[in-house]
């Protein structure tokens, strides 16, 4: 079980990495077409990405049909789920910060385990101390001394519920299903629920897309077409509370792209923010557990 979990983790780490990274262009992307435009656009060219994929697979003769009902649904129920949340963020960042974007994003840490508690999962002692260590760091790194209730912040706040209930349905279906296909239906279906309220709210210009195209490519190609891609494959081997830690590490991420892209820099409790999520994930992942939650975490990731 040890080499699986950590391989989980390793993918997972990664797509922390590629998912903060790409903090910078969903806002410069913004500058040029709407958020809807721009998350429909993504998708779709991560669909692309994935095509090939699928198809190959598909010749290969794997052991899944190319689309059964249980696929179909997971990967239609799990693009509705995300077409809700990245848009949420999306439109939240247009009314709040991109600090208390990523702060109240990653509140999903703490809706991860809460949820989890309602559909039977077992959370153990170390995982809700992580939390509650990321939730802090997360505080001190994107919060400064004057926090203000913006309306963007309540559109990030409910998709922070929002991410921790993708994280868990990522957890339950990318243990029953074809990773690669179920991500494909996934952002498939979210790119056609997008350019769908695209086309509906707002002004489609050739010239815009053409200027927002580098951010669409990074967008599509490595957040979504690497990034969430590798996240329904860890999450195979990954218990969803411990996966929700290591993946809310991209606000510290985020942090470090801004200051090598941006050149923006953190204050001393920037570091130290930093630092108690790093502590967070590792306590998470090395408290000792019981036996029978280890278990039941292995039979429900």
């Amino acid at each position: 079980m040890r080499s699986p979990a950590l391989r989980a983790d390793v993918l997972m780490l990664i797509t922390a990495v590629i998912w903060g990274s790409a903090f910078v262009a969903q806002t410069s992307g913004m500058d040029h077409i709407g958020p809807f435009l721009y998350s429909g656009l993504r998708f779709a060219l991560g669909s692309l990405c994935l095509l090939p994929l699928v198809l190959r697979r598909t010749a290969d003769r794997q052991p899944e049909p190319l689309l059964n009902r249980g696929l179909l649904l997971g990967g239609v129920i799990m693009g509705l789920t995300l077409a809700l949340g990245i848009n949420l963020q999306q439109v939240g960042l247009m009314f709040t910060s991109v600090t208390n974007a990523g702060f109240i994003t990653g509140l999903y840490v703490i809706v991860v385990p809460l949820l989890g508690l309602l559909i039977g999962h077992k959370t153990g002692l170390g995982t809700w101390l992580g939390a509650m260590l990321a939730v802090m760091g997360m505080f001190l790194l994107s919060v400064g001394d004057h926090f203000q209730v913006a309306s963007g912040d309540w559109l990030q706040l409910i998709g922070a519920f929002v991410w921790g209930a993708h994280v868990i349905l990522v957890g339950v279906f990318a243990s029953r299903h074809d990773p690669i296909r179920l991500a494909f239906l996934q952002f498939a279906t979210c790119s056609v629920v997008s350019l769908m309220l695209a086309l509906w709210l707002e002004p489609i210009h050739w010239d815009a897309m053409i200027d927002a195209g580098p951010a669409i490519v990074y967008g599509g190609v490595i957040a979504v077409g690497i990034g969430y891609t590798l996240q329904v494959i860890a999450q195979k081997d990954a218990i969803a509370s411990h996966a929700a830690i290591i993946l809310s590490l991209e606000a510290v991420f985020a942090a470090i792209a801004g200051a090598w892209l941006l050149d923006e820099s953190l204050q001393t409790r920037g570091y130290f923010g930093c630092a108690l999520m790093l502590c967070g994930m590792l306590v998470a992942q090395l408290w000792p557990q019981k036996p029978q939650i280890l278990a039941t975490a292995t039979q429900k990731a």
